[in-house]
């Protein structure tokens, strides 16, 4: 006798699983307080599962008899693709570039263009493709005669002023 029962209520616990239909606003909620966990939880992963969560509830606003086998799998596919393009596409362009507040070793070595050549009363001016130390041009001092367009690499720092030697 009680396994009979304990087979019926496994039985109707399945039943009721079965019939588990979010409707869309569920995914909206769930979507919109996986995007505040993000506030508390600094990694910005959590981000793109809650935006898919909201992706999945216009689903069901439009689709509205979306099974909930497949809301879980659009869920999914849209988390991992959204972290996979963060990671791979968006990230990358956001990221900080310049040399700014690193050490001084860092920057040696660094090549730039001569824009302004030095003469006997002012400093040349050498410009980087990527900013050094939070700025793209730098006023130098080079022992060697170079002109406008001569590549120069940095061997020192003075002040705020660069060293260089023409490549």
């Amino acid at each position: 006798m009680g396994y009979t029962l304990l087979a019926s209520s496994i039985d109707s616990i399945r039943e009721k699983t079965m019939e588990l239909q979010p409707q869309y606003w569920h995914w909206v909620v769930f979507g919109m307080l996986l995007i505040i966990a993000e506030l508390f939880v600094p990694s910005f992963t959590v981000f793109w599962f809650g935006l898919a969560g909201l992706i999945v509830g216009g689903v069901l606003l439009v689709a509205p008899a979306t099974t909930f086998k497949w809301q879980l799998f659009l869920w999914a596919l849209g988390s991992g693709c959204m972290t996979y393009l963060w990671f791979k596409l968006f990230k990358p362009l956001m990221a900080d570039r310049t040399k700014a507040g690193i050490s001084r070793e860092a920057i040696l070595g660094e090549t730039g263009q001569v824009i302004r050549a030095p003469e006997e009363d002012r400093r040349g001016t050498v410009r980087f493709t990527t900013p050094l130390l939070g700025a793209e041009e730098w006023p130098f001092i080079c022992e060697q005669k170079v002109a406008a367009g001569d590549r120069v690499a940095v061997t020192d720092i003075s002040g705020n002023t660069l060293i260089v030697a023409k490549r």
